[in-house]
């Protein structure tokens, strides 16, 4: 009897700390740690033709979970989301410009990152693939890099990309010589990398160990000649996050107003709505990007122009179908406070 009371004991404290040894996240939230949440690009089979969306995970004020179907046109609210061993269901109600609703359906699972599944609807059953939209890297972007040499004050830009297979690419910009970087490599908010720097016929190597927090970064560059330290910011933040705008077009008496997401990536390219945009240009608070469709034989255009203040965008989005105002507010995220561990 003692020797079946102390193995109980002994798996009871083996369970209790195998859940202290998961992440808070997963505790919290088993959804979380199989990957659900953020964007899922998502491909629709309406029988001849294929159409893109994006499926966007998230949580409410109360933790539960939420998600957003995101077109080339606007971006709707879904309802009766629910997740549990992989299975995912969802309900999409939609209105057309007569008011009049149409409800469909999904069911499918998420498998090894892959989303398939059915949306059923009184227009028939279609089939439904998606994978997660790959996260940018936080280094990702151009960034103003000033220090000194000596009594010279010294400004440059740090451009940051990343290739096909995920490998950081940097281009070292300044009115000076001609500038190599080499062995980037980052990994929890730290970067490093290598530049060779050629003026004339004189060659100098430096190596620079930075900290990224945020929009700003600070670096130790050292060489023969020392070390030195180094401020950078990020070029374009105000304009970087998550957007959701509101459209209005139409005059007074047939007014029409919908939604829609704009979501600005670090190196200021963007999805508006689904749609890729290539370039997203900031200057002086003046925003301006331009996106390019092809239907067929058919070209549709849309240019956006507008300003930014604080986390407020507005401006009008010109089309061939006609002008649209658009009023923007920008996403800002709260960080999650974990509760204290309690035994």
């Amino acid at each position: 009897m003692k020797h079946q009371t102390f193995l109980k004991g002994t798996l009871l404290c083996l369970l209790v700390l195998a859940l202290f040894s998961l992440p808070a996240s997963a505790q919290q939230n088993p959804a979380r740690s199989r990957g659900i949440f953020g964007d899922w690009q998502i491909t629709i089979n309406y029988d001849d033709r294929q159409m893109d969306s994006i499926l966007a995970f998230s949580r409410d004020q109360q933790r539960k979970l939420t998600a957003q179907w995101i077109s080339f046109r606007n971006v709707t609210d879904l309802i009766d989301v629910t997740y549990e061993e992989g299975k995912l269901s969802f309900v999409q109600v939609r209105q057309n410009r007569q008011g009049e609703t149409t409800e469909s359906k999904f069911t499918g699972t998420i498998k090894e990152q892959k989303l398939t599944g059915t949306l059923s609807s009184d227009r028939g059953e279609f089939k439904v693939t998606g994978k997660p939209l790959p996260r940018i890297p936080r280094p990702i972007g151009s960034w103003e890099i000033n220090y000194k040499i000596g009594e010279r004050d010294v400004t440059s830009t740090l451009l940051i990309k990343q290739d096909k297979e995920g490998k950081l690419l940097g281009q070292w910009q300044s009115q000076r010589g001609e500038h190599t970087i080499s062995d980037m490599q980052y990994e929890r908010g730290k970067l490093t990398f290598k530049r060779n720097t050629k003026i004339q016929d004189r060659q100098f190597d430096s190596t620079f160990d930075c900290t990224i927090q945020g929009d700003t970064l600070t670096a130790v560059i050292t060489s023969d000649r020392g070390e030195i330290t180094a401020q950078g910011k990020r070029l374009g933040a105000p304009l970087i996050g998550t957007w959701n705008l509101e459209l209005v077009s139409g005059e007074e008496e047939n007014r029409r107003t919908s939604n829609q997401r704009l979501k600005v990536n670090p190196d200021l390219t963007a999805l508006y709505g689904a749609t890729p945009v290539p370039k997203v240009n900031l200057q002086d608070g003046k925003v301006t990007f331009k996106i390019v469709l092809q239907f067929g034989e058919r070209t549709f255009e849309m240019n956006f122009e507008g300003k930014i203040e604080a986390d407020k965008l507005t401006g009008q989005m010109k089309t061939t179908r006609g002008i649209q105002k658009v009023t923007g507010k920008k996403v800002v995220r709260t960080p999650r406070r974990r509760p204290p561990a309690t035994i």
